[in-house]
């Protein structure tokens, strides 16, 4: 199984803590001059391939790194054509001129007008 950490120190720690507990046990309950358990020679072999791991670890790391190739520059695009000049809008009329509509400054013209008239006018009417 390929180990996938960063760093292996953890990994040798934890092995170490078990390949102790394993160690106690087996001097605990049967003496020390019985020979280690299946067990714990699995956990002795893990350990001493993950130092080895680590050692090579560190020589890697230790040698110099691969340099990088600058890249080729690409060739620059080429430019857009330039649009078309649009050409200019017509001219509308307004909205008064269309819907029948009058607007609130021709009504104001239109009634200055109407008693410019009026005063002009033989007649009086009843708004003069």
């Amino acid at each position: 199984m390929p180990i996938r950490t960063a760093s292996l120190h953890k990994q040798i720690e934890k092995n170490g803590a078990k390949l102790h507990l394993a160690t106690l046990r087996r001097t605990h309950s049967q003496g020390v001059e019985h020979e280690a358990s299946a067990a714990e020679l699995a956990l002795i072999d893990e350990r001493q391939l993950l130092k080895e791991a680590q050692a090579t670890r560190r020589t890697r790391g230790k040698q110099p790194k691969p340099v990088k190739v600058a890249s080729v520059a690409k060739p620059p695009k080429p430019p857009k054509a330039k649009k078309e000049a649009k050409e200019p809008k017509e001219y509308k009329e307004s909205k008064s001129a269309k819907g029948g509509k009058v607007s609130r400054a021709d009504k104001v013209a239109k009634k200055a007008e109407s008693l410019e008239a009026a005063k002009r006018a033989t007649k009086k009417s009843a708004k003069t």
